[in-house]
């Protein structure tokens, strides 16, 4: 395989274009380059060409990784779903969270505080912010440590309840279906059922009267 061109990006410094007689055109970096010896007509031998192929493909995975990386945080197990459904098989897909972790584009553990911060501050309940770390592939061994930072959820409850019902005396059908809601977003039936007696001292203390 002869390449017929070898030559450097427009759009991406440090990057190549190598231009191959069958009509490829493969995008290498520095190191493919200097450790292929590539220059324009240069002939391949088949196995050069399938050595060259393969780290070209590397290369292009790594820096999808980095550029999603870049954009939004991922879990390990996030990215490794990502490269699977780009094609990286499972020891590429393991070399490159590696490296990922070694450049700190890729940190589980901080992750999962920022997912419970994230959805701590969005009133959110600890069922809600388990089932999250859980659907994003953090390994539970660091569940614990991220769910410390929880607060307590008293004030997220009080406030979700003051602004459902502004003020007023629920009747039962809307405390089943207020208490429903808390229930989707993670709160347990103790803390709700603690917030509802706050609510109606509350309202007691103002001096509510049916």
């Amino acid at each position: 395989m002869v390449i017929q061109e070898l030559k450097p990006s427009q759009r991406v410094s440090g990057r190549f274009l190598v231009c191959l007689e069958d009509g490829t055109i493969l995008r290498v970096g520095e190191s493919e380059v200097v450790g292929f010896a590539l220059y324009t007509g240069k002939k391949l031998t088949e196995e050069e060409t399938e050595h060259l192929l393969a780290s070209a493909r590397r290369g292009n995975l790594k820096e999808k990784a980095l550029s999603l990386l870049s954009r939004k945080p991922q879990s390990r197990r996030e990215l490794e779903r990502k490269l699977d459904q780009w094609g990286a098989n499972e020891e590429e897909a393991a070399a490159i969270c590696d490296r990922m972790e070694e450049l700190g584009y890729l940190n589980d553990e901080s992750y999962a505080a920022l997912i419970v911060r994230h959805y701590g501050n969005k009133g959110f309940g600890e069922k809600k912010l388990r089932d999250e770390l859980y659907r994003r592939g953090i390994p539970r061994e660091l569940w614990d440590r991220a769910l410390e930072e929880t607060a307590d959820p008293a004030p997220a409850i009080d406030a979700f309840l003051r602004k459902k019902l502004a003020g007023g005396q629920p009747d039962q059908k809307q405390m089943q279906k207020i208490s429903a809601a808390l229930v989707r977003r993670g709160f347990n039936w103790s803390d709700i059922n603690d917030a509802l007696r706050r609510y109606q001292a509350d309202l007691e203390e103002c001096g509510w009267t049916e």
